[in-house]
């Protein structure tokens, strides 16, 4: 969740948080939540609709998805270490296609 307000362009709902993130309304209202408890988040009002808010990630929130970042790519760099140049292409080409399949056996919630 952190990560797409991140990458995202504006502030979101959180109704197009949900289905950004593939789950529905109520849980993505749940994380919300948590998040905005945590600092992570904050909820503000839709300068479009009084009546609705849009979340909107904090500096809290952007440096936990940084450091989560580069605690992943060190882990990938570290698990492919003893890979050649030749196999690490190799295992992209079949992760790529593994994870095209998965979308398409099991696409997000809508």
């Amino acid at each position: 969740m952190l990560a797409m307000l991140d990458a995202a362009d504006r502030p979101m709902s959180v109704t197009e948080l949900a289905g950004a993130i593939g789950v529905d309304q109520p849980r993505a209202s749940r994380l919300v939540q948590a998040a905005v408890g945590e600092g992570l988040v904050v909820r503000e009002a839709d300068p479009d609709d009084a009546r609705r808010t849009r979340v909107r990630i904090t500096e809290q929130g952007r440096e936990l998805v940084r450091a989560a970042s580069t605690s992943r790519r060190r882990a990938i760099e570290s698990a492919l270490d003893g890979f050649t140049e030749e196999e690490r292409e190799r295992f992209a080409e079949l992760l790529g296609r593994f994870a095209a399949g998965l979308r398409r056996s099991h696409p997000p919630h809508a």
